[in-house]
Order: structure tokens, then C-alpha cells, then sequence
């Protein structure tokens, strides 16, 4: 049995949903699959070979569906590498090291080696983000720069499944209200070429069983040590991190971090396709 889905007939759904999302990605693109020791990682690639490289870590309950407009854009100047993390809703192996370790450093030490990658910029979202952190601090030299999009292990994090468990008892109704506190509420008419990958999020979210652990925290030293430039864009709603607390820490201890705070943006937090490539583009300080 697939025990990261609550049933085998919903990994089957989220399967058939994942694949017309990847049918509709908006650019030529090319699906990889890579053997590591933590069993098959998936990754879809876009952009000039030659392009400098860029690797994007998805959030938890998601797959590299949620980049793929994103990618379109980024893909234009970078060789850009979307990643299935493992464990997740999507094509990689359903493995679940302990967070408190650095089995997801060497996991992605084979993917880039997989890749032929020696050293690449990363753009992470929450667990993505914490994912491109933990690499960075363990891996310094393979990282050129960070754009984090709402990242958990700087800020506290709240206690969600409090406010989220007695709703998830009341069947639909309630799992909507759930994913309205964290990604605000849907439109009304999503355009058409969106409507794939929002299927399938709805569907993953129904279906998927998520890890249930807290991510681990940088250590002031961890966060200190950060020489790379660092984008970090939060939002004051968010109902899972603390990001006052994100934006405090960075803002005290690395170096060279840039924190965008949204007041009234939540988990999720649309529209920074630009903001994420005007800082990955931006000549590196003390450059000519």
C-alpha cells in the first residue's frame, strides 16, 4: 500500500491529475527521472542548457505542477530544474528521512550529481524553503543564492493542526475552510490554463496524507553563517509560520538577506514570479 496516500485508489486520481498538469506546461520541457539512495527522484526540466542553473523545491501536499508558470518565466534566463521533493505528492520515491538529519542534504548531493550540476541557485517555498536552507548550511559552496517564499525553519511555527482538526471532521465544507486559512480564498473563475494544476491541488489535498512533524529551526550560528544573498518574501496572515519572527531573525543575523513582508498576505502568496527573478538576475555584490 502507498502510505502516503489515504487510499490506493486516491494516489491513482492524483496520478491521472498530475499527469494532464504536466501535459499543460507552458514550455518545452523535458521529465527526469534519477535513481538516489533515497529511491527515484523526478525532476522536469526547462530553459537553455547552457543557462546558469536554477533548482526549485516545492512546498509539502505539492508537487513541481506548482512551478510550472513560474518556470515559464524563470526559464527564460535560467536552466531551470523542478524538483519532486520525496515524500510528496508527486512522482518521486515516498521515503520520509527524519528532517533532524542530513539525509535531504545528501539526497539532493545525488540529484544534483544526477543533473550534472556542481553549484546552482535555489527557490524553495515552506518546506522547499527549508529544504534550500538546510542544503545551504551544510553546502555552502553549491549554492550561488536563495529566494524563500514563505520558509519554515526560521520563524516559530504555529500549531495549524489545532485550528485545522476539528474542521477537517466535517467533510468537504471543512476541508475548504481549512485550505482558505492558509491559501485564502479561490477565485471564482480561475483562468483556463490554471485549472489543471488547481484540480489537482484540490484533489491532493483531499487524498494526500502529510507529514506531521515539526521542521527543525536554524540555529542563530546556522543563520549567520548564510554569506549568500538571501530573498525571503512572508506574509503576515500566515496561519503555519510565525514570519515576524522569519523577518526578525533574518534581518538581525544574515548578512546579506532581504526580507519582503506582505501584511496581509497568508502560506501562499501569488505574484512574485518578478520580485523572485529581479533578485536572482541581480548582479552579485562587488561585481562589475
Amino acid at each position: 500500500m502507498n502510505t502516503i496516500f489515504r487510499t490506493e485508489a486516491g494516489a491513482e486520481a492524483v496520478a491521472a491529475a498530475y499527469e494532464r498538469a504536466l501535459a499543460a506546461w507552458p514550455v518545452p520541457a523535458t521529465q527526469i527521472q534519477l535513481p538516489t539512495g533515497q529511491g527515484a527522484t523526478f525532476v522536469v526540466a526547462s530553459g537553455r542548457e547552457t543557462s546558469p542553473p536554477l533548482v526549485l523545491l516545492h512546498g509539502a501536499q505539492s508537487n513541481v505542477a506548482s512551478w510550472m508558470f513560474d518556470a515559464a518565466a524563470w526559464s527564460a534566463r535560467f536552466r531551470v530544474y523542478a524538483v519532486d521533493v520525496i515524500g510528496d505528492a508527486g512522482r518521486s520515491a515516498p521515503s520520509r528521512p527524519p528532517l533532524d538529519s542530513d539525509a535531504h542534504a545528501r539526497w539532493l548531493d545525488e540529484v544534483l550529481l544526477g543533473l550534472g550540476v556542481a553549484r546552482a541557485a535555489f527557490v524553495g517555498v515552506s518546506l522547499g524553503g527549508w529544504l534550500a536552507l538546510d542544503y545551504a548550511t551544510r553546502r555552502p559552496e553549491r549554492v550561488d543564492r536563495l529566494a524563500l517564499i514563505c520558509p519554515a525553519g526560521i520563524g516559530r511555527q504555529k500549531n495549524f493542526l489545532l485550528a485545522a482538526a476539528p474542521l477537517m471532521l466535517l467533510g468537504p465544507w471543512g476541508f475548504r475552510k481549512v485550505r482558505e486559512m492558509v491559501f485564502g480564498p479561490a477565485p471564482v473563475a480561475p483562468p483556463e490554463a490554471a485549472r489543471p494544476l488547481m484540480a489537482l491541488m484540490t484533489l491532493i489535498g483531499r487524498e494526500f496524507r502529510p507529514r506531521v512533524v515539526k521542521n527543525p529551526r536554524l540555529s542563530d550560528a546556522d543563520l549567520r553563517a548564510l554569506t549568500v544573498p538571501v530573498l525571503a518574501i512572508v506574509g503576515g496572515r500566515d496561519v503555519m509560520i510565525d514570519s515576524r519572527d522569519t523577518r526578525d531573525r533574518l534581518t538581525r543575523l544574515t548578512p546579506d538577506a532581504e526580507v519582503v513582508f506582505i501584511p496581509d498576505g497568508r502560506h501562499f502568496l501569488p505574484g512574485q514570479t518578478a520580485r523572485v527573478m529581479q533578485f536572482l538576475t541581480r548582479p552579485a555584490a562587488g561585481s562589475s
